[in-house]
């Protein structure tokens, strides 16, 4: 790359032609927003499929006069506004917090630098890229070379160099070098956006909740339109049911079937969690990669600005050579950076302690970059200076004791070498090593604390970095992770499957290629782990995309944050357990108390069917399931969901939540049919046969409570005593309304007597399921 290509006067667009082609619509709009917008937001809440089903029997039930039955109506709106206010406010909360995330662009106009949002690059500005840069839009190289690496858009990891005239594609991100461009393309026009953002590779959303409900859906979906009909024309035809009394129950049994609420709290939950987080400086831009970050059980992080801080100072400078240097090491380091275009951590970490100068010219370079390990500037009348990792810069040959002796303290060791050949095709030249430089990066306060707080739950560390394995040992034993003698030198690994079973069998791993992180990440999940990766470099990408979680630090380079689901603002990875913990309270919470919102579609489902067989109507109206929708199911659920709850996540959800609904739902079904054999039997009155059959649902549905409600703590308590208490005294004081009346002295002594051995058969069946772990 020729340093005087780089210095010619490039004057870019003036700010008349920026605001000419800004009038003109010239933008690099993005194709389309991060975030949802308001309306969007209002028709994804209003237009569900739950939400036509419930109107559609609100229809139905206004078309014969059932007004005092429409209340359930009421909680859908209010579900429906909670929903829209709670993700709007998330929306705006993510939005604000993405201004300090957002990637910028740098850029020359009227011959002055500034930085700008890359919305903001019009047609035809003058960009500045260098190592780390996310390309943000299709541009044309004017001006110097860079590697690039367009494995986000072509799924190629090997790096390309451009010169000038070569065409450079939005999407890709630079590996080393620098140059001037031109933006050629915007907006939609870019090929990234040509391809529906391939660019980012946006994964599906993985949310086993969302899959859960979706499923259940389609089931209800499937069945509740042919049911309701058959349900109608039985009560009307058969039994010969006034219309009225027909449309009613027939309502009563679907609404029964659908979870109103369910969908709703996953939301609330989620939405809850990104506010939270948000107040702790991480932003997230996957709302359902908490969930993902609550099953992870395999942590990889990179050890430079994660483990460590990431501020690197030069603290020795050793000479490895007796010679007498014709030009003191201090001045040929300062040459080298003059002529240096690289500027990442380690090579400001250089600047600060070397000054600059302008005492050797240099002819040709090969820019530092993560795979090679190395760079080499080529001077006139001297030599080439090569610079990088002592393995890869002695190719092989025996470290001097100093090296090793600097590594053993954890401090990252660099290797300055004279070769009297030039550079040809970027190859390594035979070498003589003349001064190590020492650099030191101190490990962050609390990492120790972070580290045992994954171990004790049962998150294993990977720490994969670039730097030798012996520093990144030593590193990883300073902060506190207990492995950190189980060491591997990837350099010295040649094959796919050598890295892939390296994965499960170290803990450390250092001189890591980008493309081996990658292959690190999917040997884990090919064990069958749920993976978390954290960086801030651009070696990081390819592993932070392919991880099931991925997590960036603010400070990192653009790349590493466009492909990450959550960014961490103060780029302290402290934040993690905080993280892990949302992601659990998310995951456990709903878990916990979806079992109490699938009861009733159990019982309404097995129910309905007895009803349709037995040409019975079914023996319940919409009122009443009203009433257990909100005091039962919504009312402690909502309160719930807000506790925090940093247990493990086990199991499958949705068998884990039908097998503890199961119990409850069938003890339900049984008492039903049992009350009703009764009533015939013994001549009870229907109405008081309705009222025991709604006393015993209430009564079983609170068992529900209490088993989620355990073990108890004042919160838990409390939600318990009211719910139990809220629902008898609302059937009390709204019988008339409810159409159910007081237990008799024929039927109280029935409900007692049934209520015994129904709740001894739940807590029986509840402990074999606990012992047998298919619930928690």
């Amino acid at each position: 790359m020729n340093k005087e290509l780089m210095q010619q006067d490039i004057i870019g667009l003036s700010y008349e032609e920026v605001a000419a082609k800004v009038a003109a619509g010239e933008v690099n709009t993005p194709p389309e927003k991060a975030t949802k917008t308001n309306t969007q937001i209002i028709k994804e809440n209003v237009l569900t499929l739950f939400n036509l089903l419930n109107l559609l029997i609100g229809i139905a039930l206004a078309l014969v006069g059932a007004f005092s039955n429409m209340f359930f109506l009421l909680i859908i709106l209010i579900n429906i506004l909670i929903g829209i206010i709670q993700e709007i406010h998330a929306k705006n909360l993510v939005e604000e917090l993405t201004l300090l995330s957002t990637p910028k662009a740098t850029v020359i106009r009227g011959g002055e630098q500034s930085e700008i949002l890359v919305e903001e690059l019009v047609l035809g500005d003058a960009m500045i890229l260098e190592m780390g840069s996310q390309i943000a839009a299709d541009s044309v190289v004017v001006a110097g070379s860079i590697e690039v690496n367009e494995s986000l858009l072509t799924g190629e990891s090997d790096s390309i160099t451009k010169y000038p005239g070569d065409h450079l594609l939005s999407g890709s991100f630079v590996v080393s070098g620098k140059c001037t461009v031109d933006v050629e393309h915007i907006g939609n026009d870019n090929f990234s956006a040509k391809l529906a953002h391939e660019a980012k590779k946006a994964k599906p959303i993985n949310s086993e909740l969302l899959d859960s409900m979706r499923k259940i859906t389609k089931f209800t979906s499937w069945i509740i339109v042919p049911l309701g009909v058959v349900l109608f024309l039985e009560a009307y035809f058969i039994r010969l049911d006034p219309i009225m009394v027909a449309v009613v129950t027939t309502s009563a049994a679907l609404l029964g079937m659908l979870p109103k609420g369910l969908v709703l709290l996953i939301s609330i939950t989620s939405a809850t969690g990104v506010i939270k987080l948000s107040k702790k400086q991480v932003l997230v831009q996957d709302m359902y990669c908490m969930e993902t970050l609550a099953h992870v059980d395999m942590l990889c992080l990179d050890k430079t600005g994660t483990i460590t801080e990431g501020k690197m100072s030069v603290t020795e400078v050793l000479p490895l050579t007796k010679r007498h240097l014709a030009i003191p090491i201090e001045r040929v380091m300062g040459s080298y950076l003059a002529a240096s275009d690289d500027n990442n951590a380690t090579m400001q970490a250089l600047r600060a302690h070397f000054n600059e100068t302008a005492d050797l010219i240099a002819v040709d370079r090969v820019a530092f970059s993560s795979e090679r390990k190395w760079g080499a500037i080529q001077f006139a009348d001297f030599a080439t200076v090569v610079f990088g990792a002592p393995e890869i810069v002695l190719q092989g040959h025996e470290l001097p004791a100093v090296v090793n002796e600097l590594q053993l303290t954890g401090s990252r060791v660099l290797i300055v070498a004279f070769a009297e050949d030039a550079i040809v095709d970027n190859q390594l030249p035979t070498v003589i090593p003349v001064a190590a430089i020492a650099l030191d990066d101190p490990i962050r306060k609390n990492a120790e604390q972070t580290l045992n707080f994954f171990k004790r739950e049962g998150v294993e560390v990977k720490v994969i970095s670039g730097d030798n394995p012996v520093t990144v040992s030593n590193i990883a034993r300073k902060a506190g992770l207990h492995d950190y003698a189980s060491y591997i030198d990837l350099s010295m690994v040649t094959s796919d499957e050598e890295v892939q079973a390296a994965a499960t069998q170290y803990s450390i791993f250092g001189r890591v290629r980008p493309e081996q992180k990658q292959l690190l990440v999917q040997a884990l999940q090919a064990a069958g782990h749920t993976v978390a990766m954290t960086g801030d470099g651009v070696n990081d990408v390819l592993a932070l995309r392919e991880a099931d979680c991925s997590i960036a630090m603010a400070e990192g380079n653009d790349a590493a944050k466009q492909v990450s689901q959550l960014v961490l603002l103060h780029s302290d990875f402290s934040s993690l357990p905080e993280v892990l913990a949302e992601g659990r309270r998310v995951v456990n919470n709903v878990t916990k108390v979806a079992s109490v919102f699938f009861i009733k579609t159990i019982y309404s489902v097995l129910l309905s069917v007895i009803s349709l067989f037995t040409f019975v109507a079914f023996p319940f109206i919409p009122i009443q399931i009203t009433l257990i929708d909100l005091a039962i199911e919504g009312y402690p659920a909502f309160f719930l969901s807000f506790e925090p709850d940093k247990r493990k996540v086990h199991g499958v959800f949705l068998k884990k939540v039908l097998t503890a609904a199961a119990p409850n739902a069938l003890l339900i079904v049984a008492n039903t049919v049992i009350f009703y054999i009764l009533g015939q039997q013994m001549n009870i009155a229907q109405d008081d046969i309705v009222t025991l059959m709604y006393y015993m649902i209430g009564f079983i549905s609170i068992l529900a409570v209490l088993k989620t409600c355990l073990p108890f703590n004042p919160l838990r308590i409390f939600l318990f005593v009211t719910t139990a208490v809220g629902f008898y005294v609302a059937v009390f004081l709204f019988q008339n309304l409810l159409h159910v009346g007081l237990l008799t002295s024929v039927t109280l002594p029935i409900f007692i007597i049934a209520a015994i051995p129904t709740a001894i058969i739940w807590a029986v069946s509840t402990m074999v399921l606990k012992k047998k772990r298919l619930i928690q």
